[in-house]
């Protein structure tokens, strides 16, 4: 089942011992804290690793007018962007050379491929996400709800356990790379 925004905060609210909630705008301080923490918090974890569901690719659009700096082109960031991880020409999502520099990525090839980690709808965070990112959430509402130094330390061992589990877990749903240019291989093959 796809969790909103409310029920992962609620979720990590009941895993403290707090009361859930309904809304960030109810009123009470667990919502505030849920308010304030949940957008920075959810982003930060999908920006810790490549996520296979979070990473996508696009073609960047070009900006008119090139930066002052190293490369020769400008290229404007998806709205949903997190992280690069990867760039290259129509075709082929890496291979050249790029800063990311405010809301541009820079680079001296005209036509950009990014790959990304972008920010995506909570109903597609597979179980294992949401688990983490709860955790995660718990940890980081514990100490202004509970004032408890000690339980929120805790939750936070956990939160990076769960974290650990996830990446686990994602990474043994993809094809592991081989290598694609290693010399000693081919001088072997001789």
């Amino acid at each position: 089942m796809a969790l909103t925004p409310i029920g992962l905060c609620s979720r990590a609210l009941i895993k403290i011992g707090a009361a859930s909630i309904t809304g960030f705008t109810d009123g009470t301080a667990e919502a505030e804290v849920a308010d304030a923490l949940y957008g920075s918090t959810r982003d930060a974890l999908l920006s810790a690793n490549a996520w296979s569901f979070a990473t996508v690719q696009a073609t960047l659009a070009r900006l008119a007018e090139a930066p002052l700096g190293d490369h020769g082109f400008a290229h404007a960031l998806p709205v949903d962007f997190l992280r690069a991880l990867s760039a290259g020409v129509p075709g082929r999502g890496r291979g050249i050379g790029y800063r990311i520099v405010g809301t541009t990525l820079q680079s001296d090839a005209d036509q950009v491929t990014l790959t990304y980690v972008s920010r995506p709808a909570e109903a597609a965070f597979p179980p294992f996400f949401d688990q983490a990112l709860i955790a995660r959430l718990a940890a980081e509402f514990c100490l202004p709800l509970t004032e408890n130094t000690s339980r929120a330390e805790a939750l936070a061992r956990l939160a990076e356990a769960e974290f650990r589990r996830a990446r686990l877990i994602d990474v043994q749903q993809d094809s592991q790379p081989g290598f694609e240019d290693f010399t000693l291989v081919e001088a072997r093959g001789r």
